[in-house]
């Protein structure tokens, strides 16, 4: 199995943020899924699922092609459409609409010959019931079902009965629901008939070009994202069954720790190249950190990884969770070296700028003279240059940690005016 991962530039206003189209495709031969998160920015259960599965699972026949982030900018933001709806521009969508590279690219995706399949992941309000119980349980609610906008396509396709290829996965996500109301049922919003609003959707553009396509709506009213999380990827799995696409993942769908424990893994970020920060144990607040005057980049490991500059401060975001804020001290950078001689434990070992080393008794950075080193959190009277001196835990200030337990600490590296790197140092 190899992951195929295509980047588009798409410039977004005021963030600059692109959305990512993930492939993960099997040697062996299949049916290709498109699963597209995030087309509603205030949804999380949709778009931390399909980050899931970008991140989570392997393909071992077929393919899996994922969108995770189709509206990031108001994804990170937390709003349904900064620029309007976007599920509602899939029929005519204005060159002066700053949403207009997203579409007119995503609808070349939805057309690619090699989908299969397409499956739009929301969050909806309400119940879904086809009989109306009272105002969360009603026919005008969205959550809990699968949406198709007709019966069956039109033209021949081995997936043309919508209605039953939906019957089928609901059937198997109610056998084994946390709660009885959680239900799923399907919604035909029978577009092309009576639902003008529809008729401008992304599924209703795809069926359009005879893509079996379907929404899967968790509730908003369902709170516990992992809940949410779990039906998506339910509901994901449900259709790769019918489709025979292969897959393995690596942890329990059925265990709601293993899920909850996989949507807070917030992996890491690389800053310009020469500093790494692990984003699961990271203190909220980051003051005095050294980036450049303009032009930092920024590389998530995490699909949903972006950050946004406002009133000088950088705060870094996975999805709608603001995970850590930069609070910088601006710096012109050198790359002059790579990597600095660092003795830890008995051990002297080359060390490359962004990377991390463990240390259970003490460390000492042996670098160049002509370098000048600074240990964050550790200080001594009339010491400007902390080289080459033996440094415990205790002889650092708690407060200077960058993670919640205290125990991960910076070593910058300058030359002159110059930052060159950071290094971290994590005490066992």
């Amino acid at each position: 199995m190899f992951l195929f991962f295509l980047f588009y530039n798409v410039c977004l206003a005021v963030s600059n943020l692109d959305f990512d189209l993930y492939k993960k495709e099997s040697k062996q031969k299949g049916d290709t899924l498109l699963v597209i998160g995030g087309i509603h920015g205030d949804e999380p259960g949709g778009y931390f699922a399909s980050s899931i599965l970008v991140s989570n699972y392997k393909i071992k026949k077929g393919s899996l092609w994922v969108v995770p982030n189709l509206n990031f900018e108001s994804l990170i933001r937390n709003r349904r459409g900064i620029h309007g709806d976007m599920n509602r521009k899939f029929n005519f969508v204005s060159k002066d609409d700053k949403d207009y590279n997203d579409i007119i690219k995503i609808k070349k995706i939805i057309k690619n010959e090699q989908i299969d399949l397409i499956l739009n992941l929301h969050d909806g309000r309400g119940f879904y019931r086809h009989d109306w119980q009272n105002s969360i349980f009603n026919p005008s609610a969205w959550g809990q079902a699968f949406i198709i906008d007709q019966e069956l396509l039109t033209k021949e396709h081995r997936y043309f009965n919508l209605t039953k290829l939906a019957k089928k996965v609901s059937e198997n996500i109610n056998s084994e629901l946390l709660e009885d109301y959680h239900t799923f049922n399907i919604k035909n919003t029978k577009t092309k008939e009576k639902d003008e609003q529809m008729q401008l959707s992304l599924t209703y553009f795809a069926i359009k070009n005879n893509k079996p396509a379907f929404a899967v709506e968790t509730s908003k009213n369902i709170t516990d994202l992992t809940l949410k999380v779990k039906y998506q990827l339910k509901a994901i799995e449900g259709f790769m069954d019918i489709m025979g696409i292969k897959y393995e993942k690596d942890f329990d769908l059925n265990n709601l720790e293993d899920i909850t424990a996989v949507i807070n893994n917030f992996m890491d970020v690389t800053i310009n190249d020469v500093i790494k920060l692990d984003l699961n144990n990271i203190k909220p607040n980051l003051y005095y950190f050294p980036l450049k005057n303009t032009q930092n980049s920024f590389d998530f490991k995490h699909p949903l990884g972006a950050k946004i500059y406002k009133n000088g401060i950088y705060y870094l975001k996975i999805g709608n969770k603001t995970v850590t804020k930069l609070h910088p001290q601006k710096f012109d950078y050198k790359n002059e070296i790579k990597n600095i001689l660092i003795e830890f434990d008995g051990e002297k070992r080359k060390i490359n700028f962004s990377d991390t080393i463990k240390v259970k008794e003490y460390f000492k950075v042996k670098a160049n003279n002509d370098y000048r080193v600074n240990v964050i959190g550790f200080s001594k009277d009339k010491i400007v240059n902390e080289n080459n001196i033996k440094i415990t835990l205790d002889k650092l200030e708690k407060r200077f940690s960058i993670s919640k337990d205290n125990k991960v600490y910076k070593i910058e590296v300058y030359k002159d005016k110059y930052f060159l790197g950071m290094i971290l140092v994590e005490f066992d």
